[in-house]
């Protein structure tokens, strides 16, 4: 069996990697240098408790991901010897007034009858976790089983991961899918047609660029983040800090990563002075003493969203097509149980979990 997989973020190196392992020859299609978009720009948080605004199927899935990854980064570690930083760090999500206070109580509340590990802590608390955090804190929703990857590590391991194990990766524009008989068969590139007995689209935020994906050009579309990095001579903090718009990563280094603002600008990817403003004004509101802090780096990146914030898994309504799109703000998160659902359907087992609420047909991204 032979499976093109469009786009060599974290999602289409990790299902090239793991079709491989199942012995499924993967050809990887990509315009640019794997993972130079979304995948490089993320931040690396792994928070399916923190950013759960209400239970269901997508929150079920993230859970599931989460879960996977201590032995997913295991086994990458192994396969490519590229160390990803994985630390179940936890999160603590900030709130400054009695209305978030009141908001975090209630998604601790829901979460807790989940089965969720989740507490509420009040300023002194949270401050006795994170001694650098505003005076101006009301407390902290904390959510310790969350956690945190260095996202570029991890396109890096899962690019070596997936060449080591067999995927070959070739350089060129995927222009349109080629249908025969009522079934995809391949795809049309700036180096004439390839073919394979499937093809996976995991191309992000351009996947509704790609002729005959989906239904509608709005399905996914690019939600530009902006994001700064700053440096401290010691680390910060040591948890993940969620504010009310944004939030502070640290690495061990003393690098930290403030991120991050959502707009729909299309593919302008420049860097702007309100973006950062607002990014840097979340993170001098956390930690004041980041003031004077050397910013190091800037940039943005396109994640892929959906109308109704769900990701496209699965196969689509044409046979031989496979969808692995619009993780929004959690591909890097989701990159694991992605990887392991779509090869389940490609070659036919039982699937893990139920994929009817991320099926491409759906009506959110039909109209």
């Amino acid at each position: 069996m032979e499976v093109l997989i469009v786009g060599a973020g974290v999602v289409g190196c990790a299902v090239a990697w793991r079709l491989q392992q199942a012995g499924v020859r993967c050809t990887v299609l990509e315009r640019s240098i794997p993972g130079a978009e979304a995948s490089s720009a993320a931040a690396g948080i792994l928070a399916p408790q923190a950013e759960a605004d209400q239970p269901g199927p997508f929150l079920e899935l993230c859970l599931a991901s989460r879960a996977l990854y201590p032995a997913f980064v295991r086994e990458l570690r192994e396969a490519s010897d590229v160390d990803v930083a994985f630390r179940p760090c936890g999160v603590l999500a900030v709130r400054f007034d009695e209305a978030g206070v009141e908001e975090a109580r209630q998604r601790i509340g829901w979460q807790r009858a989940r089965g969720l590990e989740a507490t509420w802590l009040d300023a002194a608390e949270a401050r006795s976790h994170e001694p650098e955090l505003s005076e101006e804190i009301r407390g902290a929703a904390h959510f310790p089983g969350d956690a945190v990857v260095d996202n570029r590590l991890l396109v890096s391991a899962l690019t070596i991961a997936a060449v080591r194990s067999g995927a070959r990766f070739v350089t060129t524009q995927v222009h349109g899918l080629v249908e025969r008989g009522g079934r995809v068969v391949g795809v049309a590139t700036d180096q004439g047609e390839l073919g394979g007995d499937a093809v996976v689209v995991a191309a992000g935020a351009w996947t509704a660029l790609v002729p005959g994906v989906l239904a509608s050009p709005g399905a996914v579309r690019p939600a530009r983040g902006q994001m700064v990095m700053v440096r401290t001579r010691v680390p910060i903090c040591r948890h993940v800090v969620f504010g009310g718009h944004g939030y502070a990563v640290p690495r061990t280094d003393g690098r930290l990563l403030l991120g991050s603002t959502v707009e729909f600008a299309g593919f302008e990817k420049q860097v702007t002075a309100g973006g950062l403003a607002a990014v840097l004004g979340v993170g001098l509101q956390l930690f004041p003493r980041l003031s004077g802090a050397p910013v190091v780096e800037t940039w943005a990146g396109f994640r892929p969203h959906t109308p109704d914030g769900l990701p496209v898994l699965g196969p689509a309504p044409l046979p031989g097509l496979f969808l692995a799109s619009g993780h929004f703000r959690n591909g890097i998160l989701l990159t694991p149980i992605t990887a392991t659902v779509l090869t389940e359907t490609i070659l036919g087992r039982p699937v893990s979990l139920d994929l009817t609420p991320f099926r491409a047909d759906r009506k959110a991204l039909t109209l």
